[in-house]
Protein backbone atom coordinates (compact mmCIF):
# COMPACT_ATOMS: atom_id res chain seq x y z
CA UNK A 1 0.00 0.00 0.00
CA UNK A 2 1.22 3.43 -0.45
CA UNK A 3 1.63 6.48 0.93
CA UNK A 4 -1.71 9.03 0.14
CA UNK A 5 1.08 11.85 0.20
CA UNK A 6 4.30 10.69 -1.17
CA UNK A 7 5.32 11.53 -4.43
CA UNK A 8 5.16 8.30 -6.14
CA UNK A 9 1.51 8.47 -5.25
CA UNK A 10 1.06 11.79 -6.82
CA UNK A 11 2.99 10.70 -9.77
CA UNK A 12 0.61 7.63 -9.78
CA UNK A 13 -2.62 9.80 -9.46
CA UNK A 14 -1.36 12.47 -12.26
CA UNK A 15 -0.64 9.65 -14.97
CA UNK A 16 -4.07 7.95 -14.42
CA UNK A 17 -5.81 11.46 -14.82
CA UNK A 18 -4.13 11.67 -17.93
CA UNK A 19 -5.32 9.04 -19.56
CA UNK A 20 -6.74 5.73 -18.13
CA UNK A 21 -4.63 3.48 -19.79
CA UNK A 22 -2.03 4.18 -17.34
CA UNK A 23 -4.46 2.78 -14.52
CA UNK A 24 -5.12 -0.23 -16.75
CA UNK A 25 -1.73 -0.89 -17.09
CA UNK A 26 -1.23 -0.15 -13.41
CA UNK A 27 -4.51 -3.16 -12.84
CA UNK A 28 -2.81 -5.25 -15.06
CA UNK A 29 1.05 -5.01 -13.65
CA UNK A 30 -0.09 -6.48 -10.80
CA UNK A 31 1.21 -10.44 -9.84
CA UNK A 32 -0.84 -13.16 -11.00
CA UNK A 33 -3.70 -10.92 -12.48
CA UNK A 34 -3.68 -11.70 -15.84
CA UNK A 35 -2.95 -15.05 -15.15
CA UNK A 36 -6.09 -15.25 -13.41
CA UNK A 37 -8.09 -13.98 -16.22
CA UNK A 38 -6.21 -16.44 -18.55
CA UNK A 39 -7.39 -19.85 -16.20
CA UNK A 40 -11.51 -18.29 -15.83
CA UNK A 41 -11.18 -18.31 -19.49
CA UNK A 42 -9.73 -21.74 -19.86
CA UNK A 43 -12.22 -22.82 -18.07
CA UNK A 44 -11.41 -22.86 -14.32
CA UNK A 45 -14.06 -21.63 -12.66
CA UNK A 46 -14.19 -22.25 -9.39
CA UNK A 47 -11.17 -21.46 -6.55
CA UNK A 48 -10.13 -24.28 -6.26
CA UNK A 49 -10.09 -25.20 -9.68
CA UNK A 50 -7.61 -21.36 -10.27
CA UNK A 51 -5.74 -22.95 -7.55
CA UNK A 52 -4.77 -26.15 -9.31
CA UNK A 53 -4.12 -24.73 -12.22
CA UNK A 54 -2.21 -21.66 -10.69
CA UNK A 55 -0.18 -23.96 -8.10
CA UNK A 56 1.98 -21.04 -7.12
CA UNK A 57 -0.37 -18.41 -5.73
CA UNK A 58 -1.16 -17.90 -2.33
CA UNK A 59 -5.04 -18.09 -1.58
CA UNK A 60 -5.11 -14.77 0.31
CA UNK A 61 -3.58 -13.21 -3.62
CA UNK A 62 -6.23 -15.29 -5.75
CA UNK A 63 -8.80 -14.07 -3.19
CA UNK A 64 -7.50 -10.31 -3.65
CA UNK A 65 -7.14 -10.67 -7.38
CA UNK A 66 -10.44 -12.04 -8.24
CA UNK A 67 -11.83 -9.34 -6.26
CA UNK A 68 -10.16 -6.77 -8.04
CA UNK A 69 -11.52 -8.28 -11.73
CA UNK A 70 -14.55 -8.46 -9.81
CA UNK A 71 -14.36 -4.58 -8.86
CA UNK A 72 -13.76 -3.58 -12.61
CA UNK A 73 -16.29 -5.82 -13.87
CA UNK A 74 -14.34 -8.12 -15.44
CA UNK A 75 -15.51 -11.26 -14.03
CA UNK A 76 -18.32 -11.96 -13.12
CA UNK A 77 -19.17 -14.15 -9.53
CA UNK A 78 -22.18 -16.43 -9.45
CA UNK A 79 -22.60 -17.27 -6.07
CA UNK A 80 -26.50 -17.65 -6.09
CA UNK A 81 -26.23 -21.42 -7.09
CA UNK A 82 -28.61 -23.67 -5.15
CA UNK A 83 -26.11 -26.12 -3.54
CA UNK A 84 -25.47 -26.81 -0.05
CA UNK A 85 -23.03 -26.30 0.69
CA UNK A 86 -23.02 -23.10 -1.42
CA UNK A 87 -21.24 -23.04 -4.60
CA UNK A 88 -19.22 -19.86 -6.34
CA UNK A 89 -18.25 -19.40 -9.60
CA UNK A 90 -16.35 -17.03 -11.92
CA UNK A 91 -16.57 -16.33 -15.45
CA UNK A 92 -15.12 -13.50 -18.04
CA UNK A 93 -17.90 -10.41 -18.48
CA UNK A 94 -17.99 -9.36 -21.68
CA UNK A 95 -15.81 -6.28 -21.03
CA UNK A 96 -13.35 -8.85 -19.69
CA UNK A 97 -13.46 -11.20 -22.82
CA UNK A 98 -12.51 -8.30 -24.90
CA UNK A 99 -9.79 -7.64 -22.63
CA UNK A 100 -8.30 -11.17 -22.70
CA UNK A 101 -8.69 -10.53 -26.67
CA UNK A 102 -6.35 -7.87 -26.72
CA UNK A 103 -3.87 -9.02 -24.11
CA UNK A 104 -3.77 -12.80 -25.92
CA UNK A 105 -2.59 -10.02 -28.93
CA UNK A 106 -0.01 -8.53 -26.65
CA UNK A 107 1.71 -11.47 -25.52
CA UNK A 108 1.92 -13.02 -29.29
CA UNK A 109 3.25 -9.51 -30.12
CA UNK A 110 5.52 -9.90 -26.60
CA UNK A 111 6.48 -13.55 -27.81
CA UNK A 112 6.99 -13.16 -31.56
CA UNK A 113 8.26 -9.29 -32.74
CA UNK A 114 9.43 -8.05 -29.29
CA UNK A 115 13.29 -8.25 -28.58
CA UNK A 116 14.43 -8.12 -25.11
CA UNK A 117 17.80 -7.41 -23.86
CA UNK A 118 19.54 -10.45 -22.73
Amino acid sequence: MRKLTSTNFYNQTFLEEKCRLNELINLLSKRWLTEVMFSIEEGNNRFSSLKDDLRHISDNVLADRLKLLEQHKLIIRNDNLPEVPSRVEYALSATGMQLSALLDGLCHFSENDMEFPS
